[in-house]
Formats: C-alpha cells, sequence, structure tokens
C-alpha cells in the first residue's frame, strides 16, 4: 500500500477516534453517570469555574452527588449553620460548594469564596515553613530551640535540649494545652512562653507526645529570628501568594475585612454569632490563618506535591514523616477504630494508617469555627471542609470520602440516617466552649 494512502486511513482513524471521546466525555461526568440526570453541583450556585468532572482517564471513585445529597441534608441540622467543603481526586480540584448561610441572622450563603477560619489547621503552615527554612540549611531541626526562639523556657532549663522538631511535634516534655486557658484570658503569649518554665515536665523533651498552641507558637520566633521579617509577612511571600491563595490572612481584620465571612456560633442556627476573638490570633502558627474553601483546596494540593516550585518534594517528606506516636488519638476516634491504626505526629500534621493505607491531615477548632484536611499523598486524592459552628458532625465526612476512594463498604460516619429523635454521638467530641484549637 502507498506510504501517502496508508497516512490518509491513519489520518481518518484518528479523527473517529477522537469524536467518539468528545461524545463519551460529554455524555459522562462524576465516574460514568449520565450527565442530563446528574444533580446540581459544584459552583453552579456559586459561579465558580470548576466543576464535578472526569478524572484524567474518564473515571471517577468519588460519588459527588451523593455526597452533595449528603451534605445538604447536614446542612439542615439545627447544629448546622454554614459549611465549605472541596474535594480534591487524582490532584485535581473536583468538587467546591458552599452551603448554609454565612450567619443564623442573615440570609447570605456561604460560597467557595466566603473566608472561615482554619484554626489549628495553621500548625500546618507553621509546619511547612520551618521545614522549608531547614531545606535551605538556614537552620536544623534538630538546632536546640533556645537557639531560635528567645522567649521560650522550660522545666529544669529544657530549652536547651528540646529541638525545633521537639516544638513542631509536640514533644516538649510540657502537660497538654499548657497555658491555653491564660492565652484566652488575653496575656501576650512571648511572657506565657517564659512562665512555662514555672510548670513540671511529665517526660523528657523528644520522649512524650502533648499538644501545645501557645509552646507550639515558637515557631513564629523562629521563621522571624532566622528570616529577619515578620512571621505573616514570609508566609504571605513564600506560600499563600505563589500558591494563588488570595483570600488566605492571618489576623482578625483580615477575616472581618473580607467582602464574605462566616460568623462564629457556639451552638447552630437556633443561636446567634458570637464575638470573633482575638486570643489565637496572638499565636498565629498555632491558629491564625483564615482563607476560603477555594484557598484552603488549593493548600492542600501542594501538601500532595503538585506545587513544587514553592513546596518541594523532599520538604513535604520531611513534614509528613511519621516522628510522634500519638495513642491519645485512637482513643479519641474510638468511633472509627475500624479505620484508623496507627496515629503519628509528622511537623504540623498528623499522619494515619487509615485501612492500610496512608493518610495525612489534621482538625481545628476555635470558638464558633471547625475545620478539617484529609488526604492520600500517593494518590493525590482528599477532602476539606470549613464550618462556623461547634458542630462535630461534620467530622464524618472525611471518612465518607476516603472509603469512596478506597472502595471501602459505606458507614454513615455523617451520622445522617440516625433513628428519628435519637440523640446524634458526636464524631469527635468538641473540646470545650471556649476559645481552644483543637488537635
Amino acid at each position: 500500500m502507498p506510504a501517502r494512502r496508508l497516512a490518509l486511513i491513519l489520518l481518518v482513524l484518528l479523527g473517529l477516534l477522537g469524536a467518539y471521546w468528545a461524545a463519551t466525555k460529554a455524555r459522562f461526568v462524576s465516574g460514568g453517570e449520565p450527565a442530563a440526570e446528574r444533580p446540581e453541583q459544584v459552583g453552579a450556585r456559586n459561579g465558580f469555574e470548576t466543576a464535578v468532572g472526569d478524572s484524567p482517564d474518564g473515571r471517577s471513585v468519588i460519588d459527588y452527588a451523593r455526597i452533595d445529597e449528603r451534605l445538604r441534608r447536614l446542612i439542615e441540622k439545627p447544629n448546622m449553620v454554614g459549611l465549605a467543603v472541596g474535594i480534591i481526586e487524582d490532584g485535581e480540584i473536583r468538587f467546591l460548594q458552599g452551603y448554609g448561610t454565612t450567619a443564623s441572622d442573615r440570609e447570605e450563603q456561604v460560597t467557595v469564596d466566603t473566608v472561615f477560619r482554619w484554626a489549628s489547621l495553621s500548625k500546618g503552615v507553621a509546619g511547612d515553613m520551618v521545614a522549608l527554612l531547614a531545606h535551605e540549611r538556614r537552620l536544623a531541626l534538630f538546632d536546640p530551640i533556645n537557639r531560635w526562639a528567645s522567649s521560650l523556657r522550660l522545666p529544669r532549663g529544657a530549652e536547651e535540649r528540646a529541638t525545633v522538631s521537639d516544638v513542631l511535634t509536640h514533644r516538649l516534655g510540657l502537660f497538654s494545652h499548657a497555658q491555653d486557658s491564660k492565652l484566652e484570658d488575653g496575656y501576650d503569649p512571648r511572657w506565657l512562653r517564659a512562665t512555662l518554665s514555672s510548670l513540671h515536665l511529665i517526660c523528657p523533651p523528644g520522649q512524650c507526645h502533648a499538644y501545645q498552641n501557645v509552646a507550639y507558637d515558637a515557631a513564629t520566633e523562629i521563621v522571624e529570628r532566622v528570616t529577619g521579617l515578620p512571621y505573616r509577612e514570609v508566609v504571605r511571600d513564600r506560600l499563600f501568594a505563589p500558591l494563588g491563595m488570595t483570600s488566605a490572612s492571618m489576623t482578625r481584620a483580615g477575616l472581618i475585612g473580607s467582602p464574605s465571612w462566616a460568623r462564629p456560633h457556639a451552638g447552630g442556627r437556633n443561636g446567634r454569632p458570637v464575638e470573633v476573638a482575638e486570643a489565637y490570633y496572638r499565636v498565629p502558627a498555632a491558629g491564625g490563618v483564615n482563607s476560603s474553601i477555594k484557598d484552603l483546596a488549593l493548600w492542600m494540593r501542594a501538601q500532595m506535591g503538585l506545587a513544587p516550585d514553592v513546596l518541594p518534594q523532599q520538604v513535604l517528606e520531611t513534614i509528613q514523616e511519621p516522628r510522634a506516636a500519638t495513642p491519645g488519638e485512637n482513643r479519641r476516634r474510638r468511633r472509627q477504630a475500624e479505620r484508623i491504626g496507627n496515629a503519628y505526629y509528622g511537623l504540623g500534621w498528623r499522619i494515619y494508617d487509615y485501612a492500610g493505607r496512608r493518610v495525612v491531615g489534621h482538625r481545628g477548632g476555635v470558638r464558633g469555627y471547625r475545620s478539617l484536611i484529609l488526604f492520600d499523598p500517593a494518590r493525590r486524592t482528599g477532602v476539606v471542609a470549613l464550618w462556623n459552628s461547634s458542630a462535630a458532625q461534620p467530622g464524618g465526612l472525611e471518612f465518607e470520602v476516603m472509603d469512596m476512594l478506597y472502595g471501602l463498604p459505606f458507614h454513615d460516619w455523617l451520622q445522617l440516617d440516625s433513628r428519628e429523635g435519637a440523640p446524634v454521638t458526636p464524631v469527635e467530641v468538641p473540646e470545650n466552649g471556649i476559645e481552644s484549637t483543637g488537635p
């Protein structure tokens, strides 16, 4: 067969294959569901351009229509006010949606641009920033903490033995949440870090894990001492701006000055908004970040290794390395014992054995806000959520998404199908009713 005729035949065949693929892709979305039967999904109400769609190979293991239907049911619960959710699958943002209102006394709808507080998800920002500086050899994670954080004083001079890594893994030998109540009473965090020396060690530094906020914010001092610049400025210029996180901030003014922001509620829609407390903005490394769900999704995507110019893979390996065993986490999540195996803490991040797979995440809570992030770095798939009430129930979402990812049997982790009138057991018991960043 002449070469010219063979080339013509090949061109025709390629054209037919292209037409078939376009028709198939137009007909099927969200894992093969016919588009005409699909309910309204991402961005249709909010105007965000990224919609639920196919994975790159044309298949999706996340049932977005089912997730959307369950979240619509969840937002009707009396303990809810507003909620924003993002899901990344195969490295692509495939679901972004807002539910409910920004306040119980307002009709303004939560959108993908509504700003919430991250609470303790902020600890991952500090872990990333310090690890990035270590990657640049501007400090070492095994440096004694007193070399970089002058205000931190530990019992018996232990700041000379405790390391930068010990701060970021909550292994300073202090009891959990040391001096948090005084932080909430308005005391200066630098002064409080100095008073930690008057406490008693529960173990030598580096030997046991106990969650901190006041002490953890020594990370702010580390970054400022190394760079000579304010912590908020360094994080903005090195992390948030390069990632396109335009709504992200670390001040109370940054939150309430946003065009759309969710008001905090100690209860649900039957209550009224409460005051935005200042305390944890004064420890920005521990709990000071605000942003929209869109920007939180961009943040999660970077943790999956998809922004190597900002966060090199070596940095991600450093922060996501299991460093401190956290058996208390297993007790706290005993309802999910069939999913969560061993639990560890890295540098500002939690690492779990999820039904035999390695996942990374964190949760957070300050008065009137709660948050979560959980993802599988290898599968580049995960979920983020922000809401403006103290409800623990939305925490079940991360389990429902990960179960879909791994093809596990359905379990009502959101507890939407409890018997009528029966009390709903919280997925995670709130820490308390006052300003307190949760683990």
